[in-house]
């Protein structure tokens, strides 16, 4: 029964992506020329795999747990104002010394946004405040965690199938969470391995706050706790994080 959950929630993620990204290539709102970035390679590419992500992840995510797809959601339009603002500074000191001088960066609304979500979500997916917390802060923590390894073609899709797959053996809504994440993350990696699309802050933020999700609905306070410490540690860190995954 498991595994057919899992496998539904895996399909019907992939299926909503596939169809976004051909949908959005089709007819690009704004034109063609508003979707088009270049890449660590200097290679054009589209931004069409990151909507189409986030939209086919969510959806996947609210049948399973509504709070958890709305928290999904949130986290890819949060990563959206990202890609169009396109506010280069890196780390969260930059981001509130900015707001502190009275500049609303890109990065600042990603990171009350998506706390905010993160922070709703846990409060519905647990019973317990320290319990609700600590999976706000999982969901938060992991959509930026996927974020800081969206460095190279795949690095972050693959990271969602590779961190995602435990997650399919877990009793209860966990294994249609990671198989949620893992469609959506598997529908958009051939185009972003090929370098024919990047999913940017949109896609890498909602796949991460499903993945991070997926880890809420599958650990009680002692494993919440254990995940909590190693993407705050991540963040923390998260300039040698990326750096390593560059590496690879």
């Amino acid at each position: 029964m498991i595994v057919k959950r899992a496998s539904r929630s895996f399909l019907l993620s992939a299926a909503l992506t596939r169809a976004g990204l051909a949908l959005l290539r089709a007819n690009p709102p704004g034109g063609a020329a508003r979707w088009e970035r270049e890449n660590h390679a200097g290679r054009s590419v589209g931004l069409h795999a990151g909507p189409a992500a986030a939209l086919g992840a969510a959806g996947a995510v609210a049948r399973v747990c509504p709070g958890a797809g709305l928290a999904v959601l949130a986290a890819g339009v949060c990563g959206a104002y990202d890609d169009v603002a396109g506010d280069h500074r890196r780390g969260f000191r930059a981001h509130l010394r900015a707001l502190r001088d009275g500049e609303v960066t890109s990065g600042a609304v990603k990171l009350f946004g998506i706390s905010a979500a993160g922070l709703v979500a846990g409060a519905l997916m647990k019973e317990r405040l320290p319990d609700k917390v600590l999976a706000g802060v999982v969901i938060a923590g992991a959509a930026h965690f996927v974020n800081l390894v969206d460095v190279r073609p795949g690095r972050a899709a693959g990271a969602v199938l590779a961190l995602g797959a435990p997650g399919l053996l877990r009793e209860g809504p966990a294994a249609g969470l990671s198989a949620a994440a893992m469609g959506a993350a598997a529908a958009v990696l051939p185009d972003d391995v090929g370098e024919r699309a990047m999913i940017g802050d949109t896609g890498a933020h909602a796949l991460g706050a499903a993945l991070g999700a997926a880890v809420v609905a599958g650990n009680r306070r002692a494993g919440l706790l254990a995940h909590a410490v190693a993407v705050v540690a991540a963040a923390v860190h998260g300039d040698r994080v990326s750096a390593w995954v560059r590496a690879l």
